[in-house]
């Protein structure tokens, strides 16, 4: 934006200062035509004049005061401080050498540029500031300003040279620079008016939007998160209805699968017990262990879906969670299935959901166990990070499947049959808990053996995104 403007202050000023330079030398290549002919009509005059009688007509010039040109003859030229430059400069040199070339016949005039501080006159070259106002001041002088001063000398003849100052009333006859200070204030007002301007319709403009980023990154944790506004610029507006839309239809979705898995689940408990009875009643105790196996892993395999389907539901509400505590009780839990855990460090309460929390320690702390028969679990709190390292004493994962274990039902280890209570989602629903939560979860594999599973949860975290 800031270019953009910028760009188009400059373009703006080039433009129109091309154009008054134009303009400008228009205005001086006709007065300074106009003037030339003047000076050549006064060169003929004083020709006319017997030598004389030439002093004579100067002072009366001089005493009248007020006239256009200052005019003396001197015995020599005198000196001139040029100060002229540019185009303006140039116009005018050469209109007064094509016309005093054409109308006098004189090739050899010396047309130029003086300063009022420094403008000489007379044989004894006297300064303009030391004259009497009514000398030449009057017609010469423009207070509070000094504009260049045009002066004219070419030979009269064999006696002298002929002397003649005057003034092109074209202001700033010689400013070529288009960035003045005053140009360079005027578009520093522009530019900031634009840019407070610009700042308030784009904040008004953005907010909708952020409101809309918020929502979307939302919508992914809590579903029932109340719709957006649909208010703001039409495009806004029409975006908004389109989300509100959208999550509808996501909540319906979302309800008809629980309801499906719902049904499912009741319809298989039927007909799930009647085999069991049936396989109860086989003569063949082999075949009727067998059987009771495979009902057995079919009841795991559905009970194991619906629990992952409730699992990506966290309808909860935002609770200071103690984290030390939280593991510390889940540690008890696994000495009652033959693990043992310990936990280090210390942690400050943390905002989380706690019965979502506890299901993601739980599932890891569960793995660890039944892999390696003891972990470790280290806490490392800081203002703006929590990281949790769990370690067991198990085989590890190959790097190539560390990314696979959190699809579902994948088991790495096959010795672990569904039976014995696998399924393959704790990993799975572990991550997406902590995602939900602001957090992150790697593997890796510990020098000394076993899995290092280290979870990261920032306390920076967008905590409205949990609601």
């Amino acid at each position: 934006m800031l270019v953009g403007v910028l760009g188009a202050q400059l373009a703006s000023y080039a433009l129109w200062t091309h154009q008054a330079r134009d303009s400008r030398l228009e205005q001086v290549d006709e007065l300074s035509r106009n003037v030339a002919y003047s000076v050549a009509s006064t060169v003929r005059f004083f020709r006319s004049l017997p030598v004389d009688y030439r002093h004579v007509v100067l002072d009366q010039l001089r005493d009248m005061g007020g006239t256009r040109f200052f005019v003396s003859v001197n015995d020599h030229r005198i000196p001139v401080d040029d100060i002229g430059e540019g185009a303006a400069q140039s116009v005018v040199i050469d209109n007064f050498h094509q016309i005093l070339a054409s109308e006098l016949g004189v090739d050899n005039a010396r047309v130029e540029f003086s300063s009022p501080d420094t403008l000489r006159l007379f044989n004894n070259e006297v300064l303009l500031n030391d004259l009497p106002p009514r000398w030449g001041r009057h017609s010469l002088l423009l207070d509070p300003v000094d504009p260049p001063i045009l002066v004219v000398q070419l030979p009269l003849d064999a006696q002298g040279w002929l002397y003649v100052a005057t003034l092109l009333p074209v202001p700033e006859l010689f400013e070529d620079g288009w960035l003045s200070g005053e140009r360079l204030f005027a578009a520093l007002i522009v530019l900031l008016a634009v840019i407070g301007l610009s700042l308030l319709g784009i904040r008004s403009a953005t907010r909708p939007l952020a409101r809309l980023s918020r929502a979307a990154r939302q919508l992914g944790d809590d579903l029932d998160s109340p719709p957006l506004r649909e208010t703001g610029p039409r495009e806004v507006a029409a975006t908004a209805l389109a989300f509100n839309r959208m999550q509808r239809r996501i909540q319906h979705q979302v309800e008809e699968r629980e309801r499906l898995f719902t049904a499912i689940s009741h319809d298989l408990k039927t007909p799930l017990t009647r085999m069991r009875l049936r396989a109860e009643m086989l003569d063949d105790a082999h075949q009727r262990e067998r059987f009771c196996a495979a009902l057995d892993e079919l009841d795991l395999l559905v009970k194991g879906a619906l629990a992952s389907v409730r699992g990506l539901d966290l309808h909860e509400a935002i609770e200071p969670v103690d984290v030390r505590a939280l593991l510390e009780g889940l540690a008890e839990e696994m000495v009652l299935q033959g693990g043992e855990v310990t936990v280090t460090g210390r942690a400050a309460p943390l905002p989380a959901k706690p019965l979502a929390l506890k299901r993601c320690l739980s599932n890891l702390l569960e793995n660890a166990v039944f892999y390696g028969k003891r972990a470790e679990v280290h806490l490392d709190d800081s203002a703006a990070m929590l990281t949790i390292t769990l370690r067991d004493h198990g085989p590890g994962i190959a790097e190539g499947q560390r990314e696979r274990v959190f699809s579902p039902f994948v088991r790495l280890e096959p010795s672990r049959s569904r039976h014995t209570g696998g399924s393959g989602l704790g990993l799975g629903i572990a991550r997406h808990i902590l995602r939900a939560h602001g957090g992150e979860m790697t593997l890796d594999n510990h020098p000394g053996g076993g899995l290092v599973v280290t979870l990261k949860v920032s306390r920076h975290a967008d905590h409205d995104e949990l609601s």
